[in-house]
């Protein structure tokens, strides 16, 4: 029988097909690979055993709010919010992927901080603090909600120029303690003048994860002019929208996979505003606050409510004629938009203002989670 025998040259040439073609199907599962967007939740203190009721599976990350300084280092006031943050990490037996962090401050919650943080002894002491205190709960990260670094935040809280720089020497000094696994996030206005002015942006964002973008609030408890607090996109009366907030931050150089927009779990009532244009855009002032769990309850027909939609802004609101109250919020419409908004727009994700408003089952939770699903 006659044999043929192989040229070395195609032995090698064979070799180096195989080794293209499975390079070319790494790559091929590498791009096939699909990351969906981070669902970001704030959870405030409260019952420890009730954030059991909420659908953790469909979040990413859950943050305790809010840790406060003691002294320089960073301080859970009392045994039930340790109680808590522990059972925030106990529930990645429910979901493997969880991420919980502690977020520093809140609205009025960080008297101190341009004070402590204007030190080098502050700021060392308060990132040691931070790494005892996720070591001690397992936690996984720090948020930084110090409202506001460098412009006025809450009535009577000091604020420096130098708060700006301070602020990245904040971050560096987190990011040397904690290492490069822990999560470090931060949350910033989404006014202008909290964009242009509170953040050194070029040299924060390469040591953070993300910035959570409060684009909620927009219209504030001192406004005087009714108007949407969070809407998706500017109209001819209001230039401030989470487009806008996004906009500006991607200007900054800030890039879209570190953004997180945010997504508002509750309405703003303001009292007193005229009947023209159902309340918008009408002079006003701030009346209170309701959960969304509530709006099935409170904002009824029967009880003088009535249904609009911005198709401009892209966001709802209510108005009642019979005692003039105007009501600004999201809703499952207005969430699923601004879901698809980050899908499209390639973003890090969504985060939200606060859990413990959302309904237990089929919430604006839920809407996310779907509307991820289906794009």
């Amino acid at each position: 029988m006659q044999t043929t025998a192989k040229h070395p040259f195609a032995s090698i040439a064979l070799i180096l097909f195989n080794i293209t073609v499975i390079s070319l199907f790494a790559k091929d599962l590498k791009a096939q690979k699909v990351i969906g967007p981070n669902v970001i939740a704030y959870y405030s203190t409260g019952r420890p055993l009730a954030i059991d009721s909420f659908p953790i599976e469909k979040l990413t990350h859950l943050i305790y709010s809010f840790g406060h300084l003691k002294g320089d280092s960073l301080y859970i006031s009392n045994a039930r919010d340790s109680a808590l943050i522990t059972r925030m990490v106990a529930l990645k037996s429910r979901n493997k992927n969880l991420k919980v962090m502690i977020a520093l401050g809140g609205w009025g919650g960080c008297k101190n901080c341009s004070a402590v943080f204007n030190r080098e002894e502050g700021r060392k002491a308060f990132a040691k603090s931070t790494k005892d205190l996720l070591d001690f709960f397992k936690a996984d990260g720090i948020d930084l909600d110090w409202e506001y670094p460098a412009v006025m935040g809450y009535p009577g809280h000091q604020y420096l120029l130098e708060d700006k720089h301070n602020f990245t020497l904040l971050v560096q000094e987190l990011r040397k303690t904690l290492g490069k696994k822990a999560e470090i996030s931060f949350a910033a206005g989404g006014t202008k003048s909290c964009i242009d002015s509170c953040f050194e942006w070029d040299k924060v964002m390469p040591l953070v994860n993300r910035v959570n973008l409060m684009s909620y609030d927009l219209v504030s408890g001192y406004a005087t002019v009714s108007g949407h607090h969070t809407p998706l996109y500017a109209n001819a009366q209001q230039e401030l929208s989470t487009d806008f907030g996004v906009k500006a931050l991607i200007a900054k150089g800030v890039p879209p996979q570190k953004i997180a927009l945010g997504a508002a779990f509750y309405a703003r009532v303001f009292q007193n505003t005229t009947d023209a244009n159902q309340g918008l855009n009408q002079p006003t002032k701030f009346l209170k606050g309701v959960p969304y769990k509530s709006f099935k309850d409170q904002f009824t027909e029967e009880n003088g409510f009535k249904y609009y939609w911005d198709d401009v802004a892209k966001a709802p609101y209510y108005y009642n004629a019979a005692n003039r109250q105007f009501v600004t919020f999201d809703d499952p419409k207005s969430i699923a938009l601004k879901t698809k908004y980050v899908i499209e727009q390639k973003l890090n994700g969504i985060m939200f203002w606060e859990l413990t408003e959302d309904s237990y089952q089929n919430g604006l939770l839920s809407v996310i989670d779907d509307t991820i699903k289906a794009n």
